[in-house]
């Protein structure tokens, strides 16, 4: 269940960054995929359209419509902050810091990694005792 102070905070973003309820155009339709009958026959997935700027979306993630109404208006803010705005979404950062992780490193920075490697190898070994050989 999505509690008031969800709803609140999502309002007040959508406030804050310039999205009004009456600027929406909200729509109920079937739905389809999982969940059975009960989702081909109810009108539970919503469409919201932002009509100033154009954005629309389309949510049918819960059987419930009250809840797909909530989902639906926090992908519109994020839709909306990433596209018009231009600001990065917690989820853009995200795929971002994931796809520079798995980025290979280039030949240069490879190379003095290896370098810096081959120093601290040399300095360790200065640190061992002598043997009892020598």
């Amino acid at each position: 269940m999505i509690n008031k102070d969800k709803k609140d905070k999502l309002e007040k973003e959508m406030q804050e960054a310039g999205i009004y309820e009456e600027d929406l155009e909200e729509q109920f339709i079937l739905g389809s995929g999982s969940g059975g009958q009960k989702i081909n026959k109810t009108a539970s997935t919503v469409f919201l359209k932002h009509i100033p700027t154009g954005l629309s979306v389309r949510c049918g993630k819960d059987r419930l419509q009250s809840h797909n109404r909530f989902f639906a208006r926090r992908m519109l803010l994020e839709k909306y902050l990433s596209e018009i705005k231009k600001e990065q979404t917690k989820k853009q950062k995200e795929i971002a810091k994931i796809r520079k992780q798995k980025q290979r490193r280039s030949k240069k920075a490879k190379e003095k990694m290896l370098e810096e490697k081959q120093k601290r190898s040399e300095i360790k070994k200065s640190r061992k005792k002598p043997s009892e050989e020598e």
